[in-house]
C-alpha cells in the first residue's frame, strides 16, 4: 500500500504534484497514518507554499 510519504517524496523530487497524487493524498489522509507521514505532508505543504512544488490543479484553474 502506498504511504503519504511516498506520494510526497515523488512530488518533492519532481517538483510537481499531479491531480491524481492530490486525490491519492486525500484518500490516505482519511485513513490512519503515522507521525512520519504527517511530517511528510507538512513538508509538502511548505514546499508548495514556497513555490518548490507546483500543483497541477492550480495550473488548470489559473491560480
Amino acid at each position: 500500500m502506498t504511504r503519504i510519504r511516498d506520494v510526497v517524496q515523488k512530488a518533492l523530487v519532481t517538483g510537481y504534484l499531479t491531480v491524481e497524487a492530490e486525490n491519492q493524498l486525500r484518500k490516505l489522509l482519511a485513513t490512519q497514518y503515522d507521525l512520519e507521514d504527517l511530517n511528510a505532508f507538512m513538508t509538502l505543504q511548505e514546499a508548495a507554499m514556497m513555490g518548490r512544488v507546483k500543483q497541477e490543479s492550480r495550473e488548470r484553474c489559473g491560480i
